[in-house]
């Protein structure tokens, strides 16, 4: 019974996790859902900027600490270990969720783009980014990512695999192709206002702060295969390309 709630949460978990990336596809491109990054009621400027700042800042916090091999030896005196990624992945899709929610629009534009080549290639762009997000996890094993694989394999009785390092196609040209396809959602709208500049540069920020950690973690587990990885091939754009 406990390996199939074991694996009953991890399926929760991931679907509230994929829940809040199909949100985001919506609340950062002002589409189709009811609260997006720029509606909502318009409230003074200084609470806009602290209500904000504190959402990302908890995103941020939540995010790299969990993630952490020093938190997560910690908290797995606490929870399963295989329920762990699955409870980051909730925790992670709870705070996007409050951000959603609570997000302040702040008015003006910063820029507004009227060409309708440049509105539709700049709309391109975007779901070229979100694209490359979801495409990129799959070339790394999604549903490990998720959570999934690792409840699914305490139910079945499979051996916890040990991580192995591999760059498959796009990882041979930037090191994160995901926060590639993040920055390009990020920024790639026809319409830039103060509250998606905010946004767009807190996040920017924490993807940097993230990637570096992520990095240092890397190292750790992989050693010189990691370092001769990170000196052939650069972080997020790819400017050069290996032979």
């Amino acid at each position: 019974m406990g390996r199939v709630l074991t694996l009953l949460y991890g399926i929760i978990a991931y679907a509230i996790g994929m829940a809040s990336i199909v949100y985001a596809i919506g609340f950062t491109g002002n589409l189709w859902v009811p609260k997006s990054i720029d509606s909502g009621t318009l409230v003074p400027l200084s609470e806009a900027l602290v209500v904000n700042v504190a959402l990302l800042g908890l995103f941020a916090i939540q995010h790299s600490t969990m993630a952490r091999p020093a938190f997560k030896r910690v908290w797995t005196r606490i929870i399963p270990a295989p329920v762990e990624r699955s409870t980051y992945v909730l925790f992670s899709a709870l705070i996007l969720g409050l951000i959603y929610w609570q997000w302040r629009p702040i008015e003006g534009d910063i820029w507004t783009v009227t060409s309708e080549t440049g509105v539709m290639v700049l709309w391109a762009l975007y779901f070229l980014g979100w694209g490359l997000v979801v495409f990129s996890t799959f070339l790394i094993n999604h549903f490990d990512l998720f959570g999934l694989k690792q409840v699914f394999d305490h139910w079945s009785g499979t051996a916890v695999a040990q991580p192995q390092f591999k760059t498959p196609l796009l990882y041979k040209l930037v090191r994160h192709p995901i926060y590639l396809g993040f920055l390009l959602a990020l920024w790639a709208t026809p319409v830039m206002t103060a509250g998606h500049l905010l946004f767009a540069i807190g996040t920017t920020g924490y993807i940097l702060i993230g990637a570096w950690l992520e990095e240092r973690d890397l190292v750790t587990t992989f050693g010189d295969a990691y370092r001769d990885y990170r000196r052939r091939v650069p972080m997020l754009l790819p400017y050069r390309f290996r032979r």
